[in-house]
């Protein structure tokens, strides 16, 4: 298998982690890994396929350094998610990386329907309209993109998901992370997949008016 070189922006996150403990394992990939605080990750320590960076994911010249040569990135991102977005939009296109993996959130497009739907958009309905934002610029590039929207996350060690397009109701109320990683690796390894989709991530069979433990 080919080796290749990923990025990953907002690499201290959870789902990256995961994503990050999976390329090590399964893969032969070099990894940069991108994030605020590098402190958070000095646990990584494989010099020949880890390269550490150090910055801000809104910084365009940053991002663009990171750039070079990176074959796909995958970001996991939170805060003013809809500048990072514009960001690493803008830096993929001046550099001609095409393949993106962004992470955002239900709930987005009101696609979560029923009293799932309901409650999903009571506890975040105020804090979606920058992940919308996000996948909105995302959309409307000119990249190889792949959005995620997962479902209610869990620390469950598992791999099981299916996925939903968008314009598809949502289905299911919650997922691992260590899914959301395996449906990242999957397209890292198979970047012709889900190319300019929008997917709905969950856990089979987890419908319900509200994720289980609360």
């Amino acid at each position: 298998m080919e080796k290749k070189n990923i990025l990953i922006i907002g690499a201290s996150g959870q789902i990256s982690q995961e994503l990050i403990d999976l390329l090590l394992d399964k893969t032969e990939h070099h990894l940069t890994l991108y994030l605020r605080n590098k402190a958070k990750l000095m646990n990584i320590e494989d010099g020949n396929r880890v390269t550490l960076i150090e910055a801000d994911a809104t910084d365009e010249a940053a991002l663009e350094n990171a750039l070079d040569q990176i074959d796909v990135v995958f970001a996991s991102l939170a805060g003013n998610i809809d500048e990072q977005a514009q960001a690493i939009v803008s830096a993929m296109e001046k550099k001609n990386v095409q393949r993106l993996i962004f992470v955002t959130a239900l709930g987005i497009y009101d696609e979560v329907p029923g009293a799932f739907g309901k409650w999903n958009n009571d506890n975040i309905g105020p804090y979606l309209p920058p992940y919308k934002k996000a996948a909105d610029i995302i959309e409307a590039s000119s990249l190889d993109y792949t959005v995620l929207r997962p479902a209610w996350l869990t620390n469950n060690d598992e791999i099981e998901y299916e996925t939903t397009v968008k314009g598809e109701n949502f289905k299911g109320t919650e997922v691992s992370r260590k899914s959301v990683a395996a449906l990242g690796l999957e397209i890292i390894e198979n970047p012709s997949i889900h190319v300019k989709e929008s997917l709905g991530v969950n856990k089979p069979n987890t419908d319900g008016d509200k994720p289980h433990w609360l």
